[in-house]
């Protein structure tokens, strides 16, 4: 293993301050079994399904998760379920190297977490909109007082009994 390369111990550690500074609660070292998949994940939120897996040889981690089995995880990952980061040791990652692999990873769980959302966050708006909005008869209604009914009665009632005004000449003379 290189000099600046992490072990399991503290690549995990690094890994549960940064979930953590995120608003995570990170339990570590946790059986995990959902979807016929079964292992100890190395830190997991269960409510908000948020959580990573350091896969290493330290701890025999490739015999955990089968190829099929994350394949099932990342499916479910897919669907919106659950958001798991999984990292090999195959290759060898320094502890800036992971911070940032995992800083990305968390952007975009953070991202969806927003688009899943929205359309929620839109239905309510519409709902409050609809509500605000009145009602084609309630507008009607609104512009049709009963005052107002009144006060055309009124006025027709002026215009009828008003003097005609006098009608023009058809025909002027002209002079010359």
């Amino acid at each position: 293993m290189p000099s600046d390369s992490l072990s399991e111990t503290k690549a995990c550690d690094l890994l549960a301050r940064l979930f953590r500074a995120r608003g995570y609660t990170i339990e570590r070292n946790v059986p995990f079994a959902e979807l016929g998949v079964s292992f100890h994940i190395d830190g997991w939120d269960r409510t908000a399904r948020v959580g990573f897996e350091f896969l290493s040889s330290e701890d025999e981690d490739h015999d955990d998760l089968t190829l099929r089995e994350y394949q099932t995880l990342m499916a479910a990952q897919q669907r919106g379920e659950l958001a798991l980061f999984v990292i090999d040791e195959v290759e060898p990652l320094s502890a800036d190297e992971l911070r940032q692999a995992a800083e990305e990873f968390l952007d975009e769980v953070a991202t969806a977490a927003k688009a899943r959302r929205a359309p929620a966050r839109k239905a309510k708006a519409k709902t409050r909109v609809a509500k605000a909005v009145p009602t084609a008869s309630a507008v009607k209604a609104k512009k049709k007082p009963a005052a107002s009914k009144g006060r055309r009665k009124v006025a027709r009632a002026k215009s009828a009994k008003a003097p005609a005004k006098p009608a023009k000449k058809a025909s002027r003379r002209k002079s010359r």
